[in-house]
């Protein structure tokens, strides 16, 4: 599993828009791809709506699972449906 910690794209200790665009668009979603994605949280913050719903947008595009919150007790936010049938 992979964590992305929301803390990270802190600027000043805010999500400020430009540089966590810029931010986002450098991560290498490659990465990614096939895994779960834990996208964590920061109660020291505020997260912006925008700013979580575009990181996840982004990493949904490859990844196979996207979970949120606090690590001990993340919710799913995104499953990649299974392409086989039953």
């Amino acid at each position: 599993m992979h964590v992305i910690d929301m803390a990270d794209f802190a600027d000043g200790g805010l999500i400020r828009e430009k540089s966590f665009i810029e931010q986002v668009e450098a991560l290498d979603m490659s990465v990614f791809s096939g895994d779960e994605v834990f996208i964590k949280g920061c109660a020291q913050m505020p997260i912006p709506t925008w700013a979580f719903m575009m990181l996840a947008s982004r990493v949904a595009q490859v990844a196979d699972m996207i979970t949120f919150g606090e690590e001990s007790a993340p919710f799913v936010v995104f499953e990649r449906a299974s392409t086989t049938a039953n």
